[in-house]
């Protein structure tokens, strides 16, 4: 069989108007009847722009000029917007970005789900879209024909690390000092067996993760402990999988504050928190105003984590039952309760996609629930809440498509209405949308 030619893309730029925003923040455009995703174009403008891939279905371009220009762009304030795939909105105005992203989640429940919520929550907006990014996964690459090492996020375009010098979305004591961890990494012998750094802070340390392929020499700890000392952070080497992390000296207690409900997460380097703290807190509070728990309350926290939910709702509820698939996080979930004085919360170690009917948490009855699952949604437990009872439900999400099909089927099957739902803005510059969901019966 002969092999299938790359179709030749057209070498003459064309011009587009722009009617929408895709899901992953690219301009949309109708070619001949043909949905063209253009990088770089906003809703409202015309542009120019040259083709970077034809398929059957669609295509995909890129902006050569603006010819007429959104009310809603904006100067990127980051010198490297345009290659580095760490942020994608830096060109659309902040409260742009939010107003898109409620838009998107309100079709998504109309188009996927069929259901319309009664109230629109106001978004929970950041003080400063900047220095946000308290968690992040770095690239890291020595690359020969530059003859230095390149630290930060992948390139938009290719899987190449964008070559950047500092990165604004990071907290500053990561972000402003990539150049200074470029040329440290540079300087070991093992410059070429680090793949990829992660960063991990608190509310007040900083811990990067070293993925090393090569164990580092005497020479190379030494330097990485006096990177360490001279930038304030904490080092850990993770030569295989993630659970063989390791401190390069002592290990670090780490701790994310809830003020509000006198709340301390004690959580490990590996852990599941959110990236953006400030946010974090917010969304915990909202999720107490608009469930309400009282002592008469029995709470289920599903996909819990170390206890963001658990142990700010267990201030105010009868019990709460806690599940979560990670044995680790389910252990620091009850070394937490412990911590905070709570002895009203019971924890559950349980593979929420599996077959659950002898799970011990489900013999139990609740009258709410709280749901935050990953990016593939919480479909295989939704039946199992109105049969223990459950009137309200809250439903945290990051991915809107599995949000909009799981509050269709809570609604069409299961005889709940969609109080209401609203946007969070957790990831500031990118189109990622982070979302609240309020149930009821």
């Amino acid at each position: 069989m002969g092999r299938t030619r790359r179709r030749r893309l057209p070498s003459a730029t064309q011009v587009a108007d722009i009617t929408g925003l895709s899901h992953d923040g690219r301009g949309i455009a109708h070619i001949a009847g043909k949905a063209t995703f253009i990088t770089e174009a906003l809703p409202g403008e015309s542009v120019r722009f040259r083709y970077t891939r034809q398929r059957r279905d669609y295509d995909e371009g890129v902006v050569s000029e603006v010819l007429s220009t959104a009310e809603t762009r904006v100067v990127p304030q980051c010198a490297h917007a345009a290659e580095c795939g760490g942020c994608r909105l830096q060109h659309l105005a902040p409260a742009a970005q939010i107003a898109t992203k409620q838009a998107q989640l309100l079709e998504n429940l109309t188009r996927i789900g069929k259901v319309t919520p009664q109230h629109q929550l106001p978004p929970i907006e950041n003080e400063t879209p900047w220095g946000y990014r308290r968690k992040a996964r770095l690239g890291v690459k020595y690359v020969h024909k530059k003859g230095r090492v390149l630290v930060g996020f992948r390139e938009r375009q290719a899987h190449l690390i964008a070559d950047i010098q500092q990165c604004l979305v990071l907290h500053p004591q990561v972000g402003t000092r990539l150049e200074a961890l470029a040329e440290m990494i540079a300087a070991l012998s093992i410059r070429e067996q680090i793949p990829q750094i992660e960063v991990v802070m608190d509310d007040t340390q900083c811990v990067l993760i070293f993925r090393v392929l090569t164990p580092p020499d005497a020479a190379d700890q030494a330097r990485l402990r006096a990177f360490a000392r001279q930038h304030a952070m904490v080092i850990y080497l993770q030569p295989a999988g993630p659970d063989s992390r390791v401190p390069l000296d002592q290990p670090v207690a780490l701790q994310n504050e809830l003020p509000e409900h006198q709340i301390t997460l004690n959580f490990a380097p590996g852990d599941f928190t959110q990236v953006n703290h400030d946010i974090n807190r917010r969304m915990v509070s909202q999720a107490l105003d608009l469930l309400r728990p009282t002592s008469a309350d029995q709470v289920l926290d599903l996909f819990c984590g170390i206890g963001n939910f658990t142990l700010p709702l267990a201030r105010q509820a009868g019990q709460v039952t806690g599940v979560e698939g990670d044995a680790g996080l389910v252990q620091r979930a009850r070394e937490n309760a412990i911590h905070n004085g709570l002895n009203n919360v019971t924890f559950y170690t349980a593979n929420l996609y599996e077959d659950l009917t002898t799970a011990a948490w489900r013999e139990q009855r609740y009258t709410q629930a709280v749901l935050d699952p990953p990016r593939s949604g919480a479909q295989p437990v939704l039946a199992h809440l109105p049969a223990s009872g459950v009137q309200q439900i809250l439903y945290v999400s990051c991915y809107p498509a599995t949000l909009a099909r799981d509050a269709g089927i809570l609604v069409h099957e299961h005889g709940y209405q969609l109080h209401s739902v609203g946007v969070m803005d957790m990831f500031p510059h990118t189109a990622h949308v982070e979302s609240m969901a309020l149930f009821t019966r």
